[in-house]
């Protein structure tokens, strides 16, 4: 239990960690503004915002010290779920074009 107090008494893990629950805040806000039906075609747009969240999760697994296991692996755990949710929107969004392409002639 002195690891955990040990942890939020450092400045800089308060700090990234702070930035971590606001981002997760900020997300679950953003997402729940979306109306269902315009879920998929936003979803190209989504990618942007989830390669910003990688980025951000880069950033916190490079500035965290070696023994900061905390900050590494919510940084590690980011940064998967961000690439399974851009890769996820573009499968989607791919999905979702191929249903716009004229039909191609059969032979």
């Amino acid at each position: 239990m002195d690891s955990i107090a040990q942890l939020f008494t450092d400045a800089a893990t308060y700090r990234l960690l702070t930035i971590v629950i606001l981002s997760i805040f900020l997300g679950i806000e953003v997402i729940s503004r979306v109306p269902s039906v315009l879920h998929t075609p936003l979803m190209s747009g989504a990618n942007a915002i989830h390669g910003v969240v990688i980025i951000g999760a880069i950033i916190v697994m490079g500035e965290a010290a070696s023994d900061d296991y905390l900050a590494l692996t919510l940084g590690f755990l980011a940064v998967i779920l961000g690439t399974l949710n851009v890769v996820g929107g573009f499968v989607v969004t791919d999905r979702m074009l191929e249903m716009f392409d004229k039909k191609k002639k059969r032979k």
